[in-house]
């Protein structure tokens, strides 16, 4: 009769294999999905102010296409859109009260001449002012 307990000496016992597979499958989809909901927000972001009206910008494009030779019309658009500017500093806040002083011969007349070198000059230095 022989036995069933034969002893092996060639194969050795398992031993554990640390596996970080798992570890790092998760790392890469936390990361993967940080990086998609950063470019989600960027993107929201983007259209969000892609469209958004600035008032500042609209009325600048307004002051520097308002025609000079039509005094009256000019003198009322520079005063009325000028004042969005006006509370920047205090420098600018001076030069919009002097070109507002300036500007008051042109308004409130049925005929009016063209505007003066000097109003002119407060004009554009006004202008010049004006950061958006």
């Amino acid at each position: 009769m022989q036995t069933k307990d034969i002893p092996l000496h060639d194969i050795k016992p398992l031993i554990e294999i640390q596996e970080y597979s798992l570890y790092y499958f998760v790392a890469l989809v936390a990361f993967v999905s940080v990086v998609v909901l950063a470019l989600l927000y960027l993107a929201y972001q983007y259209m969000k102010n892609r469209n958004s009206f600035n008032i500042r910008v609209e009325h600048l494009k307004l002051l520097q296409k308002s025609n000079l030779d039509d005094a009256k019309k000019a003198a009322y658009e520079l005063t009325l859109y000028g004042a969005t500017f006006c509370d920047d500093n205090e420098q600018t806040h001076r030069a919009y009260e002097v070109l507002v002083q300036e500007l008051e011969s042109y308004k409130y007349k049925k005929d009016v001449e063209s505007f003066s070198e000097e109003t002119k000059r407060s004009i554009n230095n006004y202008l010049g002012m004006i950061d958006v």
